[in-house]
């Protein structure tokens, strides 16, 4: 998508994580909230084989978008990814942002797991997702979609 560019983010502490954290508050999301405090505490820094996290960068280099995946900690299956802590800021929503980074992650993701699996609660990202191939079905743990990459 020109304009824009999707990274693989090493250190979340190299990047100006605040303004996106603000705005999911403002709408009753807390999981970017928790990114913060797990990745400063330690207990989830996608560091582990398999797990990564992205950002979405504009021209002048702001993180507009985020999202990544963990292996998937509710389940005893292996090879179960979850998408994790995916947002975009409101003001580049529907044009394409969310739907480039979701496919970043789902293609790097091929190389280590067998399925993704994500938990949401609103209707919007149900219809996101479905529409990038995710099936709306509670067949693993902790789950609302899923998707079976192989």
């Amino acid at each position: 998508m020109e304009g824009y560019s999707v990274k693989k983010i090493k250190n979340l502490y190299q990047y100006d994580i605040t303004y996106l954290v603000s705005e999911s508050k403002e709408e009753g999301f807390q999981f970017l909230e928790r990114l913060v405090t797990d990745y400063k505490n330690g207990t989830n820094t996608f560091k582990v084989v398999g797990e990564s996290i992205y950002g979405v960068f504009n021209n002048d280099g702001v993180l507009i978008a985020i999202g990544g995946v963990n292996v998937d900690p509710y389940s005893q299956k292996q090879n179960i990814g979850r998408l994790r802590r995916f947002y975009v800021s409101r003001a580049y929503r529907r044009i394409g942002i969310g739907r480039v980074l979701l496919k970043e992650i789902i293609r790097n993701a091929k190389t280590y797991y067998n399925v993704l699996v994500l938990h949401t609660d609103t209707e919007q990202a149900n219809k996101f997702y479905t529409s990038l191939g995710f099936l709306r079905k509670n067949a693993y743990p902790k789950s609302t979609h899923f998707m079976s990459l192989k």
